[in-house]
């Protein structure tokens, strides 16, 4: 699939394409001046002016560059590449690269853990962030050393930066020895006038995301506090550069921060955060520390200002993909801004998601939702296929999944549901927590108790012909149900799912994960990996599954899902499996895509229609 740019004028809301071409243009960025736009193109930094004219390559490091930051007086850029981290210049690592590219032998020697990650092995390279003349010239690395930074784990686009005036770069990095073991991400300090780097953050857990305000007097950053947990809850923690003080601005908030954004007034920061299955936008000023909501109810991202009373972001819906909206501090008035996928939405049936409440596990309320198939006959009992989300620490929201759309499984004619079961986000960190150490526990009575209420309640569901399917956590799910002999579902799907958990714990790449989840290493007195190990559960599988896993999927390994079939094959349990030797843990290639929801509308099709 191949990217463009697109310009929005916000006067006359036209359209037009920027960029055009047989390769992808992403990440763009203005200039201060706004008359350029740097983007990401063909493995290096591009720019092109807004007037017209042809676009002009700003590097040309042989490591590749990518992630464009601009210093606030336009002359300087940052970049990221990945290097060799014992290479003092571009020309040991255009040599190493070639050496590597060039031998006959492609074996590895690895003496270290994270030598792969998600689905790229790391070749013996580090991701280090560069600074340059904006014309590309004078490239200097700033974060040499044996680390990666942004950190390869819980690290993003959004870890370094320039401080306004120019003369620092805040940039996170994770300096621990064991890196797979550990979320210590830090904030750093490069003074780029003496070259001296000083660590700012010495908290264990991960801290992220800086933002100096807009007179550079404070940064603002996203913290958590338990060393290990990449689920914890995001703390709004403040910086006082002159003080050297920490500050934490949410210290009585029980909701996750996911985006910050400064007021242009330097006094107030925007948040986003996920609440309810929706993304609801808040603010806190500097001198009160109250925090007050701004929008709710709406799933939105990508926050900015437009100006001091007006905002801008994406939003979507179960049935609609994303559009830019503008949303006015003063009036509240909420505006759409494109209708880039109207025309298209004229053609389609794409009904509501419709929210329901019940009481779950622990007592405590439980949310899920629900979809009608297109042409919804309420007088008709329907198949019914029930959706588990993965993470576990993730949620079901209103929104238009590119993946796992709630529309497309809803298309041939099924009711579908899905359960924000104990663990899920957006409900409290409390909430969240439930899940770590009772994988198959209290979320797993949230799913039984919330089918039975869309049973009790929603007469149009055919409780004969109920089939589910899960992704990731979702698959160990489907795994776990697999093999409780009173489960309602007549087939299931397992994606990418995990079957044994200690051989899972021995092949994953990010190992603070498992050990958190499951109190330890398996070789710990009192660890949980037998205990929510669905392969213990083997001699109770008779539901048939479809097992669906990519083979450059390094977070749950593939094999995982080959111990799986092997099972489920002995025992003559009805299975298939669907291998993809070019997928990761998501299917993107959309060929790959099409065969994929072709196999698991076939499958469903054949057991809860057919029969």
């Amino acid at each position: 699939i191949n990217t463009d740019i697109w310009i929005l004028n916000l006067n006359n809301l036209e359209i037009i394409r920027f960029t055009e071409g047989d390769k992808s243009s992403s990440a763009p960025v203005w200039s201060p001046d706004g008359k350029y736009i740097y983007y990401n193109f063909d493995g290096q930094i591009w720019k092109k002016a807004l007037a017209g004219g042809d676009a002009v390559q700003v590097t040309n490091f042989a490591p590749g560059a990518a992630g464009t930051v601009v210093s606030s007086d336009g002359l300087k850029i940052l970049f990221t590449a990945d290097v060799y981290p014992e290479c003092p210049d571009e020309a040991c690592n255009k040599m190493k690269m070639d050496e590597a590219e060039n031998s006959k032998v492609k074996a590895r020697i690895i003496d270290q853990l994270l030598y792969r990650h998600w689905n790229q092995w790391k070749e013996g390279r580090r991701s280090h962030v560069f600074w340059a003349d904006a014309n590309g010239g004078n490239v200097s690395d700033l974060t040499p050393g044996d680390y990666d930074s942004p950190p390869v784990s819980l690290g993003s686009s959004h870890d370094y930066t320039f401080s306004p005036d120019g003369k620092e770069v805040c940039f996170v990095r994770n300096t621990d020895e064991i890196v797979a073991a550990s979320t210590n991400n830090d904030l750093f300090i490069h003074n780029l006038t003496s070259g001296l780097i000083t660590r700012l953050t010495e908290n264990k857990a991960n801290d992220n995301n800086p933002n100096y305000s807009p007179d550079g007097k404070y940064i603002v950053f996203l913290s958590m506090s338990r060393p290990g947990f990449e689920a914890d809850k995001y703390r709004l923690m403040l910086y006082d550069r002159t003080r050297k003080t920490f500050d934490d601005l949410t210290q009585n908030f029980n909701l996750s921060i996911n985006a910050i954004v400064w007021h242009p007034n330097g006094k107030e920061i925007y948040f986003t955060v996920s609440e309810r299955g929706t993304a609801s936008i808040y603010k806190v000023g500097l001198k009160d520390k109250k925090i007050k909501p701004i929008l709710k109810g709406h799933n939105l991202s990508g926050l900015q200002f437009l100006n001091k009373n007006e905002i801008i972001f994406k939003k979507q819906t179960a049935s609609l993909p994303y559009e830019i909206f503008k949303y006015n501090l003063k009036d509240k008035s909420l505006k759409q801004l494109t209708q880039i996928n109207t025309k298209l939405l004229t053609q389609l049936e794409l009904p509501a998601l419709e929210s329901f409440e019940f009481v779950g596990a622990k007592g405590d309320k439980v949310q899920g939702f629900l979809i009608k198939p297109p042409f919804f006959d309420p007088n008709k009992k329907y198949p019914t296929v029930q959706l588990i989300h993965g993470g576990p620490q993730g949620s079901w929201d209103d929104d238009f999944h590119y993946r796992w759309n709630y529309q497309m499984f809803a298309a041939p004619g099924y009711v579908v549901y899905m359960i924000n079961f104990h663990g899920s986000t957006g409900y409290g960190q409390d909430f969240t927590d439930a899940v770590s150490k009772d994988w198959g526990g209290a979320p797993y009575d949230d799913i039984k108790l919330g089918t039975e209420y869309v049973i009790k309640n929603y007469p149009f569901i055919d409780a004969e012909n109920i089939g589910a399917a899960g992704a990731s956590y979702g698959g160990f799910m489907i795994n776990w149900i697999a093999g409780d002999p009173d489960h309602p579902y007549k087939c299931l799907v397992s994606h990418d799912g995990v079957y044994e958990q200690v051989s899972m714990y021995g092949a994953t790449e990010e190992l603070w994960f498992p050990e958190w989840e499951f109190n330890g290493t398996p070789w710990d007195e009192g660890s949980l990996y037998q205990k929510w190990s669905p392969a213990t559960r083997a001699a109770n599988f008779k539901t048939p599954i479809l097992i669906i896993h990519g083979e450059n999927d390094y977070r749950v390994p593939y094999t995982q899902g080959l111990q799986f079939f092997t099972a489920l094959q002995r025992q003559g349990v009805p299975s298939r499996l669907l291998f993809f030797p070019d997928e990761d843990h998501f299917v993107r290639k959309p060929q790959n895509a099409q065969l994929w929801w072709k196999t698991v509308h076939d499958w469903f099709e054949k057991y809860l229609k057919e029969q």
